[in-house]
């Protein structure tokens, strides 16, 4: 058996996993959150990558070839590092691929001021990755970024439908459309924040388009794997989903569904945690 893998250090990835397992239903799936040691988002590059470095090589010991970091700090702090340092020494047919190229590379379909808001984690935004990234694909886009350090954790805790978190989506998009005033388009670079996509909509300017990564990271998965019938042929096809976490099997399970939009029952694992 040789699934896919998919990692978060916690429950947003699901949602990307969501779109994945919709446009690809026929492959195996492993999911790991990473929720013991959750959230990532504040935490530095090095223990970003260390965390992350690890958990992609339980996935490679499940007899995974390919782990999709369906997180954007896991993305942004580590997966660079290890596609050049770490997957040389791995052994030969093994991909690790993230979120934020795929994101990057799509955004310039969307925006036509080419004036584009970012909100994501403080660890994403401080690294600069988006801009980075962007600015590769789309030399004349300007990307203008926001912090957003108080959503994860309403969401995490189950707080997203309360009112109390209108205020803060609302003063974080004062912030970013005070940068500049003819942002055009959204990225929501936080796998996490299609939970409040209702909300950010009620407080964004008329017009403005919001563009979850879901999607386009599993349409940028599919035509990967077109591209890679080295990889396809070797993916095993059962259509299965196996969920595993680093914490409590009974929070994961009762938080997992809001974001999988099904139930879903899950095992623990143990990592060595820091």
């Amino acid at each position: 058996m040789c699934p896919i893998g998919i990692f978060d250090s916690g429950y947003g990835g699901l949602t990307v996993f969501r779109s994945i397992a919709d446009q690809l239903p026929q492959y195996d799936y492993l999911y790991l959150g990473d929720n013991a040691r959750a959230p990532y988002g504040n935490r530095s590059f090095e223990t970003v990558y260390e965390y992350t470095l690890e958990c992609v090589q339980w996935f490679f010991d499940q007899g995974c070839k390919l782990v999709i970091l369906a997180c954007n700090t896991a993305s942004a702090k580590a997966l660079r590092t290890i596609q050049q340092k770490d997957l040389p020494a791995m052994g030969p047919g093994k991909r690790v691929l993230g979120v934020i190229r795929p994101s990057a590379e799509e955004i310039g379909r969307f925006t036509q001021t080419r004036s584009v808001g970012v909100l994501g984690t403080k660890g994403t935004v401080s690294s600069g990755s988006y801009v980075t990234e962007i600015s590769n694909f789309y030399p004349d886009i300007r990307v203008y970024q926001q912090a957003c350090p108080l959503w994860v954790p309403f969401i995490e805790n189950g707080d997203y439908k309360n009112d109390g978190v209108d205020y803060y989506i609302r003063k974080d998009l004062e912030q970013l459309f005070a940068q500049a005033t003819d942002i055009d388009t959204v990225l929501l670079a936080c796998t996490h924040y299609p939970l409040l996509e209702d909300r950010i909509r009620k407080y964004l300017p008329e017009g403005i388009a919001l563009i979850a990564q879901g999607p386009i990271v599993a349409g940028s998965l599919a035509d990967y794997l077109r591209r890679h019938p080295e990889l396809t042929n070797i993916l095993s096809q059962g259509g299965s989903r196996s969920f595993f976490t680093t914490d409590s099997v009974t929070d994961f399970e009762e938080h997992a569904t809001q974001f999988f939009g099904e139930a879903v029952s899950a095992q623990h694992i143990h990592l060595e945690l820091k």
